[in-house]
């Protein structure tokens, strides 16, 4: 298969899950191994477009997200509540993708562990849905410091492939009291400073190898990759609010126990 086919797939594929509780990381590495792509660069472009996904967020959200920045210099206190909670929200994952990155690209990044979060988190999904805690928070621009902090160290799980960034902060929104709605859209803008420092870190960890071909593959990943996240950004949050997060938890069980049961037979 030529390697740009490999890019629009794995870009498709990056698009379509970053912004779902399915685990895109998870889904990308399945579909690397599928596509039987053995070069680390594969891994490094993993990482790197996910960077178009994020601008999808940007594109949708714009105004909002300019009506913050604008108001910032003025003190506006709606303004600040919101850029603070994002911001604490971001510190815990930061402090432990800089730690054990290395470990992380090294170690976790495995179909077995894939399998095994997209199942167990599939069922957390699940309990969630029928035990969380009556929503007390409907708006996700005015998170508190408490939940804001708290959705970010639930998003500390994500760091296990498999897991799913925004599975690990909506489930974290969810148990904290944040209406589904407002889960989802919180982890939207968790994403930007998330992606944007994991795409920063990797870029400078594989300056050397980020040429010619290279270059040319993640530009066609990344193009890709924010093309149909913009797709489902549009979509989700009314999605979420008409089924819940049920379909997304039968996914990730079906998708897990598939694949267990492949390489078992």
């Amino acid at each position: 298969m030529p390697n740009w086919i490999a890019a629009i797939i794995l870009g498709l594929v990056e698009g379509l899950t970053e912004f779902i509780p399915v685990s895109s990381t998870g889904h990308l590495l399945l579909t690397k191994e599928a596509l039987g792509l053995t070069d680390p660069f594969w891994d490094t472009f993993i990482v790197m477009i996910q960077l178009g996904a994020i601008l999808a967020v940007v594109a949708v959200y714009f105004q909002r997200l300019w009506k913050v920045l604008i108001n910032l210099p003025s003190k506006d206190p709606s303004a600040r509540r919101f850029a603070y909670s994002v911001l604490l929200a971001f510190i815990p994952s930061a402090v432990v993708g800089l730690l054990f990155h290395d470990f992380i690209k090294t170690v976790l990044f495995n179909p077995t562990i894939v399998c095994i979060s997209l199942i167990v988190g599939g069922f957390a999904l699940l309990a969630l849905e029928r035990w969380a805690p009556p929503a007390r928070v409907m708006d996700s621009m005015k998170f508190n410091m408490k939940t804001a902090l708290g959705v970010g160290l639930f998003q500390c799980l994500s760091i296990i492939p498999g897991v799913s960034r925004s599975g690990a902060t909506i489930a974290g929104g969810l148990m904290l009291g944040v209406d589904k709605r407002a889960a989802a859209e919180f982890s939207f803008f968790l994403a930007i400073p998330t992606m944007v420092g994991a795409f920063v870190l990797d870029f400078w960890e594989s300056r050397e190898m980020l040429h010619g071909e290279a270059l040319h593959l993640i530009a066609i990943g990344f193009v890709v990759s924010f093309v149909s996240g913009l797709f489902v950004v549009k979509r989700l949050v009314d999605f979420v609010g008409r089924f819940g997060f049920a379909p997304f938890a039968a996914w990730r069980i079906l998708v897990g126990a598939g694949l267990v049961m492949m390489a078992v037979l």
